[in-house]
C-alpha cells in the first residue's frame, strides 16, 4: 500500500530481516519502555528471521497482522504497524506501532494506521479499534488523535515494564460505522 510519494506500507517478508534487526538495534532507547516484547525478538538477525516467520504465520491465520513502514528508495524499514488483540465475535482489535527516531513526526505512523483500519474494516469487517498508550507518549496519542480515535479512560495497572511498577494507560478508542 502507497503511503506517500517515498514510503509504502507492506506486509514483512524474510528478506527485511536485516532492515527489522537494524530499525530495533538503532532506536532500542526509544522501544525498550513500550515495545519490549517486540524488541527482545529482534535483537539478533536470527530473530528477526525468526520474528518475521511468526508474523507471516499470523498473517494467515488472521489473528495478527504486522507491517512494515518501508522506505520506497532503499528498502529499509522505518516502522512497524501491529494489528493485535483480534476479537472477530465483538468486531474489535487494537494496535502497535513504533517508528524510528529519523523519521518521527512525519505523520507516517498516523497515515500507516489509517490505511491498515482501511484494510481491518474491509478485509475482516472490524469496525472497533483501540490504541493503548502512557501519558507520557505524546506521540503515540498523536497518533491516535490524528485518526480521529477518542480518550475513553484510564485503565489502572494496564502495563508492567520489565523491572519496574506498574504503569496506568491511556485508552483510545475509534468506531467506525
Amino acid at each position: 500500500m502507497k503511503l506517500t510519494e517515498d514510503f509504502n506500507l507492506e506486509p514483512l517478508v524474510v528478506k527485511d530481516a536485516s532492515s527489522l534487526y537494524s530499525l530495533m538495534v538503532s532506536n532500542v532507547e526509544r522501544f525498550q519502555l513500550f515495545l519490549p516484547k517486540t524488541l527482545a525478538q529482534n535483537m539478533t538477525l536470527e530473530d528477526s528471521r525468526v520474528y518475521i516467520l511468526k508474523k507471516n504465520d499470523e498473517h494467515k491465520t488472521k489473528s495478527q497482522f504486522t507491517f512494515a513502514i518501508k522506505e520506497k528508495l532503499t528498502n529499509s524499514i522505518a516502522g512497524l504497524i501491529i494489528l493485535k488483540n483480534i476479537h472477530k465475535d465483538i468486531l474489535q482489535a487494537e494496535f502497535a506501532y513504533c517508528i524510528s527516531e529519523q523519521f518521527a513526526g512525519k505523520r507516517l505512523t498516523s497515515i500507516a494506521v489509517s490505511k491498515v483500519i482501511q484494510f481491518a474494516n474491509k478485509e475482516l469487517a472490524l469496525s472497533r479499534f483501540q490504541i493503548i498508550a502512557h501519558k507520557t507518549n505524546a506521540g503515540s496519542a498523536k497518533v491516535a488523535l490524528n485518526n480521529n480515535y477518542t480518550w475513553s479512560k484510564t485503565l489502572i495497572d494496564e502495563f508492567t515494564p520489565e523491572g519496574q511498577s506498574s504503569l496506568n494507560m491511556e485508552l483510545y478508542e475509534l468506531s467506525i460505522e
